[in-house]
């Protein structure tokens, strides 16, 4: 089923997630649910529970679907995920389905180490860099209720209208 993305100023998306565990009720299908409304959005690279309603820690990342440069693992579905390790730094310019009209210039880490559990309650440690570490940051934020609007150092001058895409 796909998910209706919940969209600024939506309060939703400024709440913390909780905890989840691999066996909790509703989490598998709500999983396969998320992967099929990243699908259903052919520019989106990652989704947060938040992002749809739910206040669980789960992201799913597939940077994978971008031409960009940095590591690229795929399809990633991750419970829990915390980051354990940053490195270098970039600006750039983001977008998200949660602020349709607008992108941003926002600095990140340009490497990241992160930890979490697999669908299945696995542990999991992955390291991205380039563009996928920029959508990890950015899901995880999401996770703690900041969207990239707050991480923008001005909002007059590092935010712009989104471009339009046929």
């Amino acid at each position: 089923m796909i998910l209706d993305v919940l969209q600024i100023p939506n309060p939703l998306l400024k709440a913390r997630a909780h905890l989840v565990e691999s066996d909790s009720p509703g989490l598998q299908p709500f999983i396969d649910d998320m992967v099929e409304t990243i699908d259903r959005h052919p520019r989106c690279v990652g989704l947060a529970a938040t992002q749809v309603g739910k206040p669980w820690r789960v992201i799913v990342v597939d940077a994978s679907r971008m031409d960009k440069p940095g590591s690229r693992h795929g399809r990633i579905i991750l419970l829990n995920p915390f980051i354990v390790r940053r490195s270098g730094q970039t600006l750039l310019r983001e977008g998200c389905l949660s602020v349709p009209d607008y992108t941003g210039n926002v600095a990140r880490a340009t490497a990241v180490e992160i930890q979490g559990k697999d669908r299945g309650g696995r542990p999991v440690e992955i390291r991205a860099d380039g563009f996928e570490a920029i959508v990890f940051q950015h899901e995880l934020d999401h996770l703690e209720g900041k969207l990239f609007l707050d991480r923008v150092v001005s909002l007059e001058t590092d935010v712009f209208r989104r471009k339009k895409y046929l």
